[in-house]
């Protein structure tokens, strides 16, 4: 088995990850492919070296540690493009805190990748499970394909408030070399920011607001406006979607071909939690991280929006979404 182990080849396949580039997370891969192979032999450190290695907290300690005498086979880093800092800098995703008017870069990995599948939860309100009055769909909605997600349809009045978030997500078909999905379609569903799903929670369960489907334009974009989701307890801050191939299979869950979530910039939570109405996000965010987060402890290369803009005017999230169909 090949191991990464000088601090040059790890620091590369960082620079790879860090730059949106897939060979980074192949090296990744092909550690944890290579230890799980041969687990028989008792190769646990590859196994731990993964691990640590692909949970951005544990980055800079792992780096550390592969200094310290040990073998120095490394994997070729050919298609990284780039110098690789002599650092132990970590990059993240860019937010901007101050008048909105930096720029930023589409999160997630630039290279052609699919994006993990992960659970949707139980607030779906895609068909799939029930709340208090029966089968929870909100594909079948009148008016539920829309951009402006904040308020309600369908007969519903109610209109969700907070900081206000345009989400932007560039669908992506690997099969295609990662061509823009034109004509794809995104349902998109998050919490309020007190931390409740409408169609289930208390007090909400008439209201469809914070879901909301869109199909995608030639160059594979969706974009809805709708509000920052608060953190509720035991989990951090997320936004659902599923993928669908398109608008006219948005209607059934199980013509979906991508069910996943996607995640925020630490800064990013901290500015806009310190808004008004968003007091129960800062306490339940001091409890919880991305290394202990039950979808995202597994790392999130693939799902961290890049964000720009601030908590007065607002934020804008985008996020490339690999999907294969």
């Amino acid at each position: 088995m090949t191991l990464p182990t000088t601090r040059s080849a790890v620091r590369a396949a960082q620079a790879c990850m860090d730059r949106g580039d897939e060979m980074g997370a192949r090296i990744i891969s092909r550690v944890a492919q290579e230890a799980h192979d041969d687990h028989h032999l008792g190769l646990g450190l590859g196994v731990d070296l993964a691990r640590l290695l692909a949970r951005p907290a544990t980055r800079r300690q792992l780096l550390r540690w592969l200094g310290l005498g040990m073998s120095t086979a490394a994997l070729p880093l050919a298609g990284c493009g780039g110098s690789v800092d002599d650092g132990y800098g970590i990059s993240t995703s860019t937010t901007t805190t101050g008048n909105g008017t930096g720029g930023g870069t589409t999160g997630g990995n630039a290279a052609c990748s699919v994006i993990p599948e992960e659970t949707g939860g139980p607030y779906p309100g895609d068909g799939t499970n029930r709340n208090a009055k029966g089968v929870a769909n909100a594909l079948t909605l009148s008016g539920i394909v829309r951009a402006d997600i904040r308020a309600s349809v369908g007969g519903a009045s109610g209109v969700a408030q907070g900081v206000p978030l345009v989400i932007r997500l560039k669908i992506e078909n690997v099969l295609q070399g990662c061509a823009a999905a034109g004509g794809a379609a995104v349902y998109l569903w998050h919490c309020t920011r007190e931390g409740g799903y409408s169609m289930y929670s208390n007090g909400i369960v008439d209201e469809n607001y914070l879901r909301g489907v869109q199909e995608a334009d030639s160059d594979g974009w969706v974009t809805f406006t709708t509000i920052f989701p608060g953190c509720y307890d035991g989990r951090m801050p997320h936004v659902h979607f599923e993928v669908y191939p398109t608008l006219a299979k948005a209607n059934s869950a199980a013509n979906r071909v991508k069910t996943s979530q996607f995640a925020f910039p630490l800064a990013t939570l901290i500015d806009a939690y310190a808004s008004s109405g968003y007091a129960s996000s800062v306490r339940n965010l001091a409890r919880i991280s991305y290394a202990t987060d039950n979808v995202f402890a597994d790392g999130t290369a693939l799902q961290m929006a890049s964000v720009t803009g601030n908590a007065v005017q607002g934020y804008t999230a985008e996020l490339l979404v690999g999907v294969s169909f």
